[in-house]
């Protein structure tokens, strides 16, 4: 890169040593451009992989809400507008609670921040449900007097 008669700052021969550190610092600007290149290249597949498997999670919910819809429509041909709905809700609340309870216990196995994890959030879980079902219960007999 340099030769011995080049100037360096100030207009005096660059040393050996400043030659061979801006060589040394040209070298490393190289090779970071080209490692940043890689990276760059290398994540944009992965970005996109991302996108899709974010859509497709977007799909299977609206999936899962036309299913549920379409099931309630064929409920409503039997059941009263509200009791099929009521009937819905009650199902899923229990699969959520059948579903959450195995989870729980899944992570109580485990041990260690796992088990701990496991109580700190049935012990949320209890609480919020300790203030809801009632105030929800209430709300329920209150629709039901009308």
């Amino acid at each position: 890169m340099g030769m011995a008669n080049q100037p360096g700052d100030g207009g005096r021969p660059a040393s050996p040593t400043d030659r061979l550190a801006e060589d040394v610092a040209e070298v490393v600007r190289e090779e970071v451009r080209a490692v940043r290149t890689q990276l760059a290249d290398a994540a944009r597949p992965a970005g996109l992989g991302f996108v899709l498997l974010a859509a497709a999670g977007g799909c299977a919910v609206l999936a899962v809400g036309a299913a549920s819809a379409t099931s309630l429509r064929m409920l409503e041909a039997f059941l009263p507008r509200r009791l099929a709905a009521a009937g819905m809700t009650a199902g899923y609340v229990a699969a959520a609670v059948f579903l959450g309870a195995a989870g729980l216990e899944r992570l109580r196995a485990a041990g260690g921040r796992s088990a701990r994890l496991a109580d700190e959030v049935r012990d949320a879980v209890s609480s919020t449900a300790g203030r809801v079902v009632p105030a929800g219960s209430s709300a329920v007999r209150d629709e039901l007097g009308r």
